[in-house]
């Protein structure tokens, strides 16, 4: 770097680093810093310039260096008092990325001289260390002007047409057949992921975080790695090891290929907390720019842990809530992301009182005309006071329902208890989400998750197998839900492997049945198993990944077809909770039937042996379309009496793929299964 660069006065936006086409101006924000530093590196990663920001507007720190090309790798650095009894960890020594950084170049490399603090001295946090982090620390990159419109059409899927797909971008691709690249967006975005969530029918794909991030210390130790994501280390720049290329334009790419194919592209957000961790952890960017600022603290020196990952990210500061909507904005502006599902969302709506419905990034996000129109998930709870707010959110959002994934695994292992609440979650949970005008499609219904035993492991292990995580299989959830139905893990026993077969196939026929919005868990549809793993957050290797070479690919024609039911049949697609109103044809838009052929009375819902749930339900109002499904989730055949007319059964979980016949006015079915039928005004289709 041999051109001699000044600082001269810039503008206090945008936030970050911006190139105006002749030279870079920067804006950072700190309320509580003396002087805020950009220094410059060569490519090798050698800091070659060090420049204070001369202007102050309020909180912000500007200045514009002439000249600086595209590319230029940056870090920052912010001198002010480091008192951490009072939340101020200033230290000039460590290099600290900025927050609006759009891409990375090299990477964090675990050292002692990361943290502002001396490790081992014997007053810990309180201590100063002097060591320079700058050769341990990955840079910002100066990115050229934001690209001009590239060819993309949104698909625009409605909500109640949405079928979502949650996916890791390396795990989803890292051993499928003929992808290039594998684990990079240059993957997901290749024919054979597109080709496979096609032919599934799949309309939205999730992924897990894709913002830079970070692997932990004591993961890196222990020779693991950060797999799923969850430590935040920049919220605009695309995580660099799922760049190919290396050119962030990658993600435009393979968005754009996924939206040409019909497939929105959502991402799962971590603003919630940020891989700083508690106050022994590493200073990195927000610490160590203003501490105070970005995170809750707990009589100054300690952090606020409603997350359970050392520190809690303050949304109710309006700095932090504008870095936030910021990044947002940029994923939705820049790459054309449809949507988002917001981590711990129950820690982006606490104020200094707790969870509020009506918190400012909630009102913020309503109100905002770019992400008002794209799709908000939240998952519904942290570990903090009063975390858990199932159906707390306001609208827009959508909500993982968990209620919906407990209650389907209790009721198909033979809990029978539990059929009135099975009932509920298959008509939306109304009792969670019917209120301030929410749609049915509120419920964003799931059997599996990321975090979890996958569908395959539900129906073959009772017990968590995590020992490969180095915690002594300690780690993940205790109490799964699942049963191995009589042999824990892998069997080579015809009859239990259909009976397990058979389970899943109920399962997964209940969640696309369902009111609400159904989510498939990547590897699902194939019987993928971790081995009993539930919780493969350090699993980046085949456990974690998706194993295509042991697929069950007649699973996957079983789900396709579910998939296409469902889009065929617009009563299980409703945006209107239905509550057995009178419709304008006499008709009641839903019905719940004991076998015998009489409605259901309370003393049916309480009686223990009673193991079937089947419901006649129409549309709201209008289509004169009549469907009919049938739970029966005993041992023993039922007989059942078809109410009126005659009815076409379209599935039946016993017999796949078999072709649609006639029935009526009674019905023997073999159980446990899920049974379809439909009626169109009276005849049959």
């Amino acid at each position: 770097m041999t051109h001699i660069y000044r600082m001269e006065p810039g503008r206090p936006y945008p936030m970050g680093a911006t190139h105006d086409g002749t030279g870079v101006n920067f804006a950072v924000f700190s309320a509580h810093a003396d002087a805020i530093h950009v220094c410059l590196f060569n490519a090798d990663g050698r800091e070659v310039l060090r420049l204070p920001l001369p202007e102050r507007d309020g909180d912000i720190w500007f200045g514009r260096i002439d000249g600086l090309p595209v590319g230029t790798q940056y870090g920052l650095r912010a001198e002010g008092p480091y008192a951490p009894m009072h939340g101020h960890r200033f230290n000039p020594n460590k290099l600290l990325l900025d927050p609006y950084a759009k891409a990375l170049a090299g990477q964090l490399i675990w050292d002692d001289a990361l943290m502002g603090h001396r490790v081992h001295d014997p007053r810990s946090d309180l201590s100063y260390d002097t060591r320079d982090s700058a050769p341990f620390m990955p840079r910002a990159v100066v990115t050229g002007p934001p690209t001009a419109d590239w060819p993309d059409t949104r698909p625009d899927i409605p909500w109640q047409d949405t079928v979502i797909y949650e996916a890791h971008v390396k795990g989803l691709t890292m051993q499928m057949p003929g992808v290039p690249t594998p684990g990079t967006f240059a993957a997901l975005g290749s024919d054979p992921v597109i080709d496979h969530l096609t032919r599934l029918g799949i309309t939205a794909i999730e992924l897990l975080p894709v913002h830079s991030f970070i692997t932990d210390a004591f993961l890196q130790g222990k020779g693991m790695e950060n797999y799923w994501g969850y430590q935040t280390l920049g919220f605009f720049a695309p995580h660099p090891p799922f760049l190919h290329s290396g050119r962030t334009e990658e993600v435009q790419q393979a968005v754009a290929r996924l939206h040409s194919a019909g497939i929105e592209v959502i991402l799962d957000v971590v603003y919630n907390h940020t891989c700083e961790g508690n106050e022994t952890g590493p200073t990195l960017s927000f610490r160590g720019l203003d501490n105070a600022s970005y995170y809750r603290l707990e009589h100054g020196r300690g952090y606020v842990n409603d997350t359970g990952t050392g520190n809690t990210v303050d949304m109710s500061h309006p700095m932090v809530m504008r870095l936030v909507m910021d990044s947002l904005r940029h994923w939705v502006d820049h790459y054309h992301i449809d949507g988002f599902r917001f981590d711990l969302g129950a820690t982006l709506g606490r104020m200094r009182h707790g969870f509020d419905r009506d918190a400012a990034f909630f009102q913020a996000l309503r109100q905002d005309p770019v992400l008002n129109r794209v799709k908000l998930i939240a998952e519904p709870w942290d570990i903090g006071p009063g975390g858990y707010q199932l159906g707390a959110f306001p609208p827009p959002f959508a909500e993982w329902n968990d209620r919906f994934r407990d209650t389907t695994r209790r009721v198909w292992r033979g809990d029978a208890e539990h059929l009135p609440a099975m009932a509920a979650v298959l008509m939306g949970s109304a009792e969670q989400f019917d209120h301030s005008g929410r749609p049915a499609t509120a419920s964003v219904n799931f059997l599996t998750a990321h975090d979890g035993f996958t569908l395959s492991d539900v129906t073959s292990y009772n017990e968590r197998h995590n020992a490969e995580n180095g915690e002594g299989g300690r780690d993940g959830h205790g109490d799964n839900l699942s049963d191995n139905m009589g042999h824990e893990g892998p069997t080579d026993d015809p009859g239990l492997m259909a009976a397990r077969a058979l389970r899943a196939r109920n399962m997964m026929a209940t969640l696309l049945l369902s009111q609400g919005v159904p989510m498939i868990l990547a590897g699902d549809e194939i019987a993928n198993s971790q081995g009993g793993n539930n919780n493969a957050y350090a699993m980046d290797n085949p456990t974690g990944w998706i194993d295509w070479a042991a697929a069950d690919w007649a699973f996957r024609d079983v789900v396709a077809d579910l998939i296409a039911l469902r889009k065929t049949q617009p009563a299980l697609r409703q945006s209107r909770f239905l509550h057995s109103e009178m419709r304008h044809d006499g008709t009641r838009n839903l019905i719940w039937w004991h076998p015998e052929g009489h409605e259901m009375t309370p003393e049916d819902w309480d009686d223990p042996t009673q193991t079937n749930v089947i419901v006649e339900l129409r549309m709201a109002e209008g289509d004169p379309h009549t469907c009919l499904i049938v739970l029966a989730t005993g041992a023993d055949p039922v007989d059942v009496v078809l109410p009126g007319g005659t009815w076409r059964r379209l599935l039946d979980t016993t017999h796949p793929g078999a072709a649609p016949v006639d029935a009526g006015p009674r019905i023997t079915l073999s159980a446990p299964c899920v049974a379809f039928f439909a009626q169109d005004d009276g005849d049959a289709v």
